[in-house]
């Protein structure tokens, strides 16, 4: 199965809610490797990989989890680089 790497920007409320430690729970019981990123802007920054399957299943979590939080994203879908071993949290 051909693995992806979504590269998404998450707009909104979406920091200082435990964002980056959820999202790394949920890719840790995915098997998804990437990471996870507070940007200077008020945003976060994830990058997903696995099989579209498992990325899709991945962001969905993610997405139901804070959607009182979600305001918008930007996705951009890629294909996987194979270059993570893990997901982590990137400060």
């Amino acid at each position: 199965m051909a693995k992806i790497q979504a590269h998404v920007i998450f707009k909104g409320r979406v920091q200082g809610i435990g964002f980056r430690f959820t999202a790394e729970r949920i890719a840790a019981d995915l098997g998804v490797k990437g990471w996870v990123k507070n940007l200077s802007d008020g945003n976060v920054e994830v990058v997903a990989e696995s099989e579209k399957e498992i990325v899709d299943d991945f962001l969905d979590k993610v997405r139901e989890y804070f959607q009182k939080y979600i305001q918008d994203e930007e996705t951009d879908i890629l294909e996987a680089t194979g270059k993570f071993s893990d997901f982590q949290i990137r400060f």
